[in-house]
C-alpha cells in the first residue's frame, strides 16, 4: 500500500527550478530514502510535503486522497536546522510543542519522561536549551518529532552531529519505529546509512530525479560481475583462471591470497571447478557495488 505519493511535481524560485517533474512513491510501513546532493531539491519537496510550500505543478497523495491542511498531524518533521527555542527549559519547551500537536499536558509529560529517560536527558529537563550539546539538542527534537505517533515521519540528516554511539541508538529507535508501522522519509548524505536502514530510494540531482527503487534492485543493477576468491597465500589465483574470467587485483596476507576477479555470465562454474581441483577454496562471494559509489556513478554520469 502507498501512504504518500508525488506525482510530476515541479517548483520554481524567480529563475531556480527546484524541482521539475519529480515523482515518487513511499510505502506504508518503510523506510525511503531521499537522496541527492546539496542543492538537488530535496529539502524544497520536503517542504511541499510539509505544507511549508505549495508546488507549481503536480499533486501530492497522503493517505489515500490529496494533501490538505490538517493532514499535518499525521505528519512529523525534524529539520535539518534545528529550531528550539535557546533560553527555553527543555522541559517546558517540549510540553508546550507536544500540546502544539494535540497531546494533552499530562499524557504528554508522561510520554516525553518515557523518552527522556530513555535517551538518558531526563536530568537536563529544568535546564535551558542553550545549555545542552548539539547532540543533546537533536535527542529533544528528535522525540517531539515522533511524540504525536505520526504516519509519515521526515528526517532530515537526522545524524548529524552524532557521534558513533549515539548515531546507533538513533538508528536502532528509527528502525524500531518501522516496526511499530511509521513510514519515514529519510534524507541524508551518509550512504551507510542508506544501506543499513532503507528499503527504496529515490535520487533527486538537478532538481530532476534521476534514479529510484528498492535498495537490493539497485544495487543488481549496477553490479559488474565481480568476485572476490580466497585461496591460501602459497598458491597463486593466476594459475586457475578459465575462459571469461579477468584479474582485476591481488593481495597476499599472511595465510591467504584474496583476489577480485570479473567473470562473465555463465562462466563461474569452470573457474570454480579448476579452482577445487587444484587447492582450497577459503571463501567466494560476488561484489555488490556500495550506495556511495552507485550515488556518485549515477550523479557523475549526469
Amino acid at each position: 500500500m502507498i501512504l504518500f505519493s508525488a506525482k510530476d511535481v515541479s517548483k520554481t524560485y524567480t529563475n531556480h527550478k527546484a524541482l521539475d517533474k519529480v515523482s515518487i512513491e513511499v510505502e506504508k510501513g518503510s523506510i525511503f530514502g531521499l537522496l541527492g546532493p546539496n542543492g538537488a531539491g530535496k529539502t524544497t519537496l520536503i517542504r511541499i510535503i510539509n505544507q511549508i510550500t505549495a508546488p507549481d505543478e503536480g499533486e501530492i497523495f497522503f493517505m489515500g486522497e490529496k494533501l490538505k491542511a490538517e493532514h499535518v498531524h499525521s505528519i512529523g518533521y525534524l529539520p535539518e536546522e534545528r529550531g528550539l527555542y535557546k533560553k527555553m527549559k527543555v522541559g517546558e519547551q517540549a510540553i508546550y510543542l507536544a500540546e502544539l500537536k494535540g497531546i494533552k499536558r499530562a499524557d504528554a509529560k508522561k510520554r516525553l519522561e518515557f523518552w527522556f529517560e530513555k535517551f538518558d536527558i531526563l536530568s537536563w529537563w529544568n535546564r535551558k536549551v542553550e545549555e545542552l550539546s548539539k547532540g543533546m539538542q537533536q535527542k529533544v527534537q528528535f522525540v517531539t518529532t515522533i511524540l504525536h505517533e505520526p504516519k509519515l515521519l521526515i528526517f532530515d540528516e537526522p545524524f548529524s552531529g552524532f557521534d558513533p554511539i549515539n548515531t546507533n541508538l538513533l538508528k536502532h529507535e528509527i528502525l524500531e519505529l518501522k516496526k511499530k508501522g511509521a513510514t519515514i522519509i529519510f534524507s541524508t548524505h551518509n550512504m551507510e546509512s542508506v544501506e543499513e536502514i532503507c528499503d527504496s530510494i529515490a535520487l533527486i540531482n538537478k532538481s530532476r530525479k534521476i534514479l529510484d527503487g528498492k535498495v537490493v534492485d539497485i544495487k543488481q543493477e549496477f553490479k559488474k560481475n565481480q568476485f572476490e576468491v580466497v585461496i591460501p597465500s602459497e598458491r597463486d589465483i593466476r594459475h586457475y583462471l578459465t575462459d571469461g574470467v579477468k584479474l582485476i587485483n591481488s593481495i597476499n596476507n599472511p595465510h591467504t591470497q584474496v583476489s577480485t576477479l570479473e567473470i562473465e555470465k555463465g562462466r563461474n562454474a569452470d573457474l570454480l571447478s579448476n579452482i577445487l581441483l587444484n587447492t582450497d577454496l577459503i571463501s567466494y562471494r560476488e561484489i555488490l557495488p556500495s550506495m556511495n559509489e552507485i550515488f556518485i556513478e549515477t550523479v557523475s554520469n549526469e
